[in-house]
């Protein structure tokens, strides 16, 4: 197999400065690069919505595996029981018209009749809670406090993102419901909603659902290295969303495949495990098995930790940002250097404290060692997060790069 060549064009009036190195900086393999990375976007869009546990998720599944093994090593499967939900009806009645809905995939449902109640903006006994929430939301623990804490009857999410549509929250607790009957209706129904809480209109909430026993699995590739007793590393990012998910899991596949076609090239030290997770959106079932099948490796490396390297949400997204979030002062040096040698330096490096919201939450509070980059999308978790509209190419073929280069540092 051919070497990667992730090295760098210098051009003649070269300085360190990092907004001139963002300028004159190019992989002499970008355009190839850039081309894997539509052809792979391309695929990924065209699959479906990713949901755990359905056909487009297993669709996912497959096109990864083969990716991989194309690329000349082995690829298995780690898989995973869930009770996957299936809608049957959900809507919002408001005075004789149906308002489509998407039920909250962490709260119970109504049966077909439904809940009855009077829409409000305040919580109490009789309300049908209205509430303009972002997909953010859950990050924040506002939402679980809305949920846990106020009463009601049951809880009208009204979509509100960066742009318009039906913006849906994760399933934090997916495996234990929790609240009153939840459901999600698009922010274009919001005007109509927020007009029916003023006037504490009479309405009818249905979140008809039920439950099918379904599988969904991780794809994991294991590159041996010649040290093996050394702490390993993990290259992980999750392959699942609500819908086709271009920009929210594209940039992190396209990372994942180059981080692993550059391993290939330069054997590692370490024993390197490439993890791409289903069950994301369902509060990280899939992450929860792979940890639970390697106990302790999100400890420190001195207990016999890993070293995580993640690749979260929204990398290359359009009009997006990217941000660099670590507690451990080499990794975070390590990577915002080869960024910024990539001609994609982070806007953002997020404080040594901050708590991640994604997949290395829990190792950051155990002491791990980790890294995660992520990004902002404006159409995150909207169904419109399509291929090519919603994907910055050539930042997602750079920080792919960067990426690639990273891990085979790391490595040695």
């Amino acid at each position: 197999m051919a070497e990667v060549d992730y090295r760098w064009e210098r051009q003649d009036n070269f300085d360190l400065n990092p907004e001139m190195m963002r300028m004159q900086l190019l992989p002499r393999d970008f355009e190839e690069a850039k081309a894997r990375a539509v052809t792979w976007l391309t695929a990924w869009d065209s699959q479906g919505p990713h949901r755990t546990g359905t056909a487009s998720d297993e669709a996912g599944a497959r096109w990864l595996t083969q990716e991989a093994a194309a690329l000349g090593v082995e690829v298995t499967s780690e898989v995973f029981k869930l009770d996957r939900l299936e809608p049957v009806a959900c809507y919002l009645e408001l005075e004789g018209e149906r308002i489509s809905g998407v039920p909250a995939f962490d709260a119970p449902g109504t049966g077909a009749d439904g809940v009855t109640g009077t829409l409000s903006s305040s919580a109490h006994d009789t309300a049908i809670l209205v509430a303009p929430l972002s997909p953010r939301s859950v990050y924040s623990g506002e939402y679980e406090r809305l949920r846990r804490n106020a009463a009601h009857r049951a809880l009208v999410i009204v979509s509100a993102g960066a742009r318009a549509g039906m913006g849906l929250l994760n399933a934090e607790h997916f495996r234990q419901p929790y609240g009153a009957p939840a459901i999600h209706v698009s922010s274009d129904a919001s005007e109509v909603v927020l007009a029916g809480a003023a006037r504490a209109a009479s309405a009818r909430v249905v979140a008809e659902i039920r439950y099918t026993l379904a599988s969904a699995r991780n794809v994991v590739v294991t590159i041996r290295g010649t040290r093996p007793s050394s702490p390993p590393v993990v290259v992980m990012t999750p392959r699942s969303s609500w819908w086709q998910s271009t920009a929210e899991r594209g940039g992190g596949l396209v990372c994942w495949l180059e981080a692993l076609r550059a391993l290939i090239a330069a054997r590692p030290a370490c024993d390197v495990i490439f993890t791409a997770n289903s069950g994301h959106e369902l509060g990280h079932l899939g992450l929860e098995d792979f940890m639970r099948r390697r106990p302790r490796w999100e400890r420190p490396s001195s207990e016999g930790g890993a070293t995580w390297i993640h690749f979260g949400a929204n990398i290359g997204a359009r009009d997006g940002e990217l941000s660099l979030q670590s507690a451990n002062d080499e990794l975070r040096q390590l990577t915002e250097a080869e960024l910024i040698r990539a001609g994609q330096a982070p806007d953002v490096v997020a404080p040594k404290t901050l708590v991640p919201s994604g997949e290395t939450r829990d190792i950051h509070r155990t002491g791990g060692r980790y890294l995660t980059l992520v990004g902002s999308n404006p159409l995150f978790h909207l169904p419109e997060d399509r291929w090519p509209h919603a994907v910055n190419t050539d930042a997602v073929t750079g920080i792919a790069a960067a990426a690639g280069a990273l891990v085979v540092k790391l490595t040695r």
